[in-house]
């Protein structure tokens, strides 16, 4: 076996492993809610990380090109600080389920603004596919949760921020930071975003006010495996997938965990109907188009 063909399998087990872990955060998010805000989930979410990746921060302490402080801050708003506050909200008012379609809108908005910021190149069969999938999300958006009588529709915006700023966060890493080591990356953007969600919980009074019972509990743990695995694991790994392939390629990751998030929406009692179904068909297909050579 080839050095290229070693390569491509590691991508795809990478592919593969980050669809299941990320296609998972979405119910987590939801257990999560229940026994805190939106506001405290993406606050510890962000906090548990940064403890996590402290000591590496310190051992790449004296490799730290500070004059890229900005582009590190950035990839730490745009691949985790922003969407751990955008996730949680939006999901106060529609399912797990939806928020997994949605989140198929990444490699749209990861090849928009790489056409608008990062000189991408432009092909019509591309433009069509980002209004095709852009069409299916407006039909979640503005029809999806109507039909099954729950939620407030319009906070499906907060789910399409979050993937905004996804597909920035991409195109960032990958003509930024092609070369630098993925956990020196994230280590270093972490722990840029840390503290304010440690003063945020000082101030708001969580770090000294949970008292632990078995709702709280389970909250609490659906958090330490988001910012475990959903966060520290999988963000170390999909940096390391953006430098292997392209910044599409790894966005499509996006294909796969809707599927996964709808698993696990129908285990856990959610109502899906057919508009969901379809608005997801015409996403992914927009996304094929966009990542069709």
């Amino acid at each position: 076996m080839d050095s290229n063909s070693k390569i491509q399998i590691k991508s795809l087990g990478l592919f593969i492993l980050l669809s299941l872990i990320w296609g998972s955060s979405f119910i987590l998010i939801k257990k999560a809610l229940i026994g805190f805000s939106p506001f405290e989930v993406a606050a510890l979410r962000i906090l548990f990380s940064s403890v996590v990746f402290f000591p590496f921060f310190l051992k790449y302490l004296k490799q730290i090109e500070w004059d890229k402080w900005l582009p590190y801050l950035l990839v730490g708003l745009t691949g985790s600080g922003i969407p751990a506050f955008m996730y949680p909200i939006g999901q106060m008012e529609i399912s797990s389920s939806v928020a997994g379609i949605l989140n198929s809108t990444t490699p749209i908005f990861t090849f928009l603004i790489g056409i608008i910021f990062f000189r991408s190149q432009f092909v019509w069969s591309k433009f069509v596919g980002i209004l095709i999938g852009l069409f299916g999300t407006s039909m979640l958006i503005l029809y999806g949760e109507s039909q099954i009588m729950q939620g407030n529709q319009l906070f499906s915006l907060f789910i399409i921020i979050g993937t905004i700023c996804y597909g920035t966060n991409i195109n960032i890493v990958k003509s930024v930071f092609q070369e630098t080591v993925p956990l020196k990356l994230s280590a270093i953007s972490f722990t840029m975003i840390g503290p304010p969600a440690l003063v945020y919980l000082f101030i708001n009074g969580t770090l000294t006010q949970i008292q632990l019972d078995e709702v709280v509990s389970v909250s609490i743990g659906a958090i330490l495996i988001l910012s475990i695995l959903g966060t520290v694991v999988s963000t170390v790994l999909f940096f390391r997938l953006v430098q292997k392939t392209s910044t599409v390629f790894a966005s499509s990751v996006a294909y796969f965990i809707p599927i996964v998030a709808i698993l696990w929406g129908f285990l856990d009692g959610e109502k899906i109907s057919w508009i969901h179904f379809l608005g997801m068909a015409l996403i992914l297909f927009g996304v094929w188009l966009i990542r069709k050579k």
